[in-house]
């Protein structure tokens, strides 16, 4: 079996949303990113119904390989703007160095809200760095193209 990875905004990150359990006002909740193996190496599916952190390790799906930790990366968030009637949320942009692994795609969680789920990344196949950078560069806060949206 194989990892199934669809970008989506989970759907209890949504109810989360609106019992206020996330803050991603700078220097407010701890946000991290986790990577998750090379497609055939894992069993998982990740997407909308993803709820916590805890789906990956519990199916042993993140990556590993040198310059790379276990719960992955904190990233540094940047309080939430609207672009015109889009509320949109944006991260400083993260780096694996000195990396060799390969990852399919990866997680955005919030570890003050007990590692819940705020979106899925897929990276539409499987992406190796072999001893050198391995780096999630974010797309501008804007309606279109933020990382996280609400229209």
């Amino acid at each position: 079996m194989a990892i199934t990875v669809t970008t989506a905004m989970p759907t209890s990150f949504k109810v989360e949303i609106l019992k206020g359990l996330h803050d991603f006002t700078a220097a407010a909740d701890t946000f991290k990113i986790a990577l998750l193996k090379a497609t055939a190496s894992g069993t998982g599916t990740y997407g909308a119904a993803s709820t916590n952190y805890s789906d990956i390790t519990g199916n042993s799906d993140e990556t590993s390989g040198t310059g790379y930790s276990a719960g992955g990366n904190t990233l540094t968030s940047v309080t939430p703007v609207a672009d015109s009637t889009t509320a949109v949320c944006d991260f400083g942009d993260t780096t694996w160095s000195s990396a060799s692994f390969t990852s399919c795609g990866a997680m955005i969680y919030n570890v003050t809200n007990s590692n819940s789920a705020c979106a899925v990344l897929s990276f539409s196949g499987d992406q190796t760095v072999s001893s050198g950078d391995f780096q999630i560069t974010f797309p501008a806060a804007a309606a279109a193209t933020a990382i996280i949206r609400i229209a």
